[in-house]
């Protein structure tokens, strides 16, 4: 733990900081509130230790500061004008506890050891709490082909290493799946796992949210903030589509690799982070790298393990195993009792290329559980309608139907419009109906020159 201690008594300073030290922490002390708030303007720490009456500026405004600008700094209030007043204020402005002089160091080690634990909560409720309900095993990794049993052979193979992963294959083929598993039955499995979703950051708050800021380091940083790197410490963070990040990202992610340490935006001072890289990309990084895209010297780096997700429409034995498996799933969740797929279905199901992968698969079956009113899926069911048309489409089409018009662009397109339209032009929540990202609803809309009206 990296621990502030703030006090006007040199002997106190000495003696907290040999006893903290002992104990493994990193100390630095600051005899006044002036020397402690300059300290703290370009550094974090996971505990301060507060005199309360200090000439200049008080022990309170100090906690009060500490509060505003990182409230998840562990604040322990000592003083020897120790009062049930001082005390009361103290823990109203959010101290964790109080502590009377003189103390023995069992006593401070004693609130230091609960202040740990609570310091570590309070890290992991800024991103972990979703996030340990998601992990997820090799039997989320659906499939019986030869393909998917070397993948899952991978995994367990790479899983206990801590060499950098990078996953590549289409889109919707489930390369966080696959990212989630490694981290999973890793070391690293009850710690953080932090994914990075790179196609819809902002590229000028990028480092912000990599790195963190110190408070007032640009317009709007109203207060510290922790970066994805601090949050995933003694995790994994997982880098999605990683070909969307810039050549000045990039430079400075390989210098974290090689480094282990960072900087904050704004910041002087280094953090040693201890992570697992695992990264994943729908594009050719060695296309990108010819093309200047990318650095090759981190394309080597991110790549010392590559793991490359096969399109479904190259595992077709896998799809009656998928669709069997979502449709159990939707079944529990939308409290249906459909018995089965019927044989028709089926073999429309196996017979379409499924651009989308396996969550077009997963979106097409839950809409099946949704539609059908028996026990039993049929095409129609998996069809999509268009709006401004009767007749059926998508996924298993044939002469008989007629549907020589509509071409999985063209319907998909139209789909897209009206949702959009549905959405008052509303990208995120466009996005959130149709189940896909932001990246690529825009990517479909520049590709389908979709314009308002």
């Amino acid at each position: 733990m990296k621990i502030l201690v703030i006090d006007d008594e040199e002997y106190m300073r000495d003696s907290c900081c040999q006893m903290l030290s002992r104990r493994g922490h990193k100390v630095i002390v600051a005899e006044d509130g002036n020397q402690s708030l300059k300290i703290m303007a370009d550094r974090d720490f996971d505990i301060v230790i507060l005199d309360l009456k200090m000439p200049g500026i008080s022990g309170m405004e100090v906690l009060k500061r500490i509060r505003s600008n990182t409230p998840e700094t562990i604040v322990i209030v000592i003083t020897g004008y120790a009062t049930v007043e001082s005390a009361v204020e103290a823990m109203k402005l959010g101290a964790y506890d109080f502590l009377p002089k003189p103390f023995n160091p069992d006593e401070l080690n004693a609130i230091i050891k609960r202040a740990e634990e609570k310091r570590k909560i309070a890290i992991e409720n800024i991103y972990l709490r979703e996030q340990l309900k998601k992990y997820l095993g090799m039997d989320e990794i659906i499939g019986e082909s030869e393909q998917i049993i070397k993948i899952k052979e991978l995994i367990r193979k790479v899983a206990p290493t801590d060499s950098t992963v990078l996953i590549s294959g289409e889109s919707g083929t489930g390369k966080e799946l696959v990212a989630r598993a490694i981290h999973h039955y890793s070391d690293r499995k009850n710690k953080p796992f932090v994914t990075v979703d790179c196609g819809s950051l902002v590229e000028t708050l990028f480092e912000s949210e990599l790195f963190g800021h110190i408070k007032g380091s640009f317009t709007g940083a109203i207060n510290t903030k922790y970066g994805k790197f601090e949050i995933a410490n003694t995790g994994s963070i997982f880098f999605d589509e990683i070909a969307n990040i810039g050549i000045n990202i990039q430079s400075k992610l390989l210098r974290v690799i090689q480094e282990r340490e960072i900087t904050k935006v704004g910041g002087t001072h280094t953090v040693n982070i201890d992570i697992r890289i695992i990264s994943a990309t729908n594009r050719n990084l060695i296309g990108e790298i010819k093309n200047g895209n990318f650095r090759e010297d981190l394309f080597y780096r991110l790549s010392v393990v590559p793991i490359h997700l096969p399109p479904l429409r190259s595992r077709r034995d896998d799809i009656p195993v998928l669709a069997n498996y979502f449709l159990h799933k939707f079944n529990l969740e939308r409290k249906k009792k459909i018995e089965a797929i019927s044989n028709r279905a089926m073999k429309e199901l196996i017979k379409y290329r499924w651009p989308g992968n396996v969550r077009e698969l997963q979106n097409a079956i839950e809409r099946a559980v949704v539609l059908a009113e028996g026990n039993i899926i049929e095409s129609t069911h998996l069809f999509y309608r268009p709006f401004t048309n009767n007749e059926w489409s998508f996924p298993g089409t044939t002469d008989n139907e007629k549907l020589t018009n509509f071409t999985l662009e063209s319907v998909e397109r139209e789909h897209i419009l009206k949702i959009l339209k549905k959405c008052n032009w509303n990208k995120s929540e466009t996005a959130r109906l149709l189940k896909i990202d932001r990246k690529t609803l825009r990517l479909k809309i520049e590709k389908y020159k979709i314009k308002s009206d």
